[in-house]
C-alpha cells in the first residue's frame, strides 16, 4: 500500500462529519460507570440490546460498590438475552471489584488502569476514554476495521494493527471524531455485505466501490 495523503483523509473525514451530524454514543449511559458497564456488556451483540437490558440493572446496582457485591445468578438472569451471560457477568462483579478496591470507586482513565479491568480491552478503553474525558485515541471495531481497508487506509487485520496505523496517520485532534464517524459508515452504508457503493457519499474517491459494484451487480 502507497503512501496516504492527508488531502485524501481529509477528504473522507469531511464528507463523512457532513453525513453523520450526531455522533454521540449508540449506548445510553449517565456517567463513567455506566459507560464501562454498557460497553462491557456490548461485546457479541447490539448496543440497542444493551440499552434494553441497563436501565434495570443501574436501577438495581447503581454504582460500583453496589455491583461488586452483586448476586450473580441474579446479574446472569437480567443480562441473558445479551449472550455469553456467565462471563460477562463474572467481568462486570470482578471489574466492579477492582475498581472499588484499587480506584476506591472512581473509572480510572488511563488505558492500562481500564484494560486492566475483566471485560474491557483496548477498543472498549477507547470508548471510555473519548466519550468521558475526550482523550484522543483510535477506537476499532468491526465496522472500523473494514470501512479503513475497503477505503485503503489499512492492509491490516488485526484490530491493535489496525489502531498503531491509523495513530500515526489520523492527527490527535481529529481521532475521536474520525472514529465515530467512520464506524457509523459502516453501519449504514459499508457493510460487510452488500455494502451500498452506489448511495455512498464516498463513492468517488473509495478504491473499493469498483469491486463492490462489479459484485453487487451480478
Amino acid at each position: 500500500m502507497g503512501s496516504i495523503s492527508l488531502e485524501y483523509l481529509f477528504s473522507v473525514h469531511r464528507r463523512l462529519e457532513k453525513e453523520y451530524p450526531d455522533r454521540n454514543s449508540l449506548l445510553v449511559y449517565n456517567n463513567p460507570y455506566q459507560l464501562i458497564v454498557a460497553v462491557s456488556l456490548s461485546a457479541q451483540t447490539t448496543d440497542a440490546g444493551v440499552n434494553r437490558i441497563t436501565p434495570e440493572l443501574f436501577q438495581r446496582w447503581p454504582n460500583p460498590e453496589s455491583l461488586a457485591s452483586a448476586d450473580i445468578k441474579e446479574l446472569e438472569t437480567l443480562i441473558h438475552p445479551l449472550g455469553f451471560f456467565h462471563q460477562k457477568a463474572r467481568n462486570l462483579v470482578a471489574a466492579a471489584e477492582r475498581v472499588v478496591g484499587i480506584y476506591g470507586g472512581e473509572i480510572p482513565r488511563e488505558m492500562n488502569q481500564l484494560t486492566s479491568l475483566p471485560g474491557i480491552g483496548r477498543k472498549s478503553a477507547n470508548v471510555i476514554r473519548a466519550h468521558v474525558w475526550n482523550l484522543p485515541g483510535i477506537i476499532v471495531d468491526t465496522h472500523f476495521g473494514r470501512v479503513c481497508r475497503r477505503l485503503g487506509l489499512t492492509l491490516a487485520e488485526n484490530p491493535e494493527k489496525v489502531e498503531r496505523e491509523l495513530l500515526l496517520l489520523v492527527p490527535e485532534e481529529m481521532q475521536n471524531d474520525f472514529s465515530m464517524v467512520v464506524n457509523y459508515h459502516g453501519r449504514r452504508y459499508c457493510m460487510a455485505k452488500k455494502p451500498n457503493c452506489r448511495g455512498c457519499p464516498l463513492n468517488d474517491i473509495c478504491p473499493h466501490v469498483g469491486v463492490a459494484v462489479r459484485l453487487t451487480s451480478d
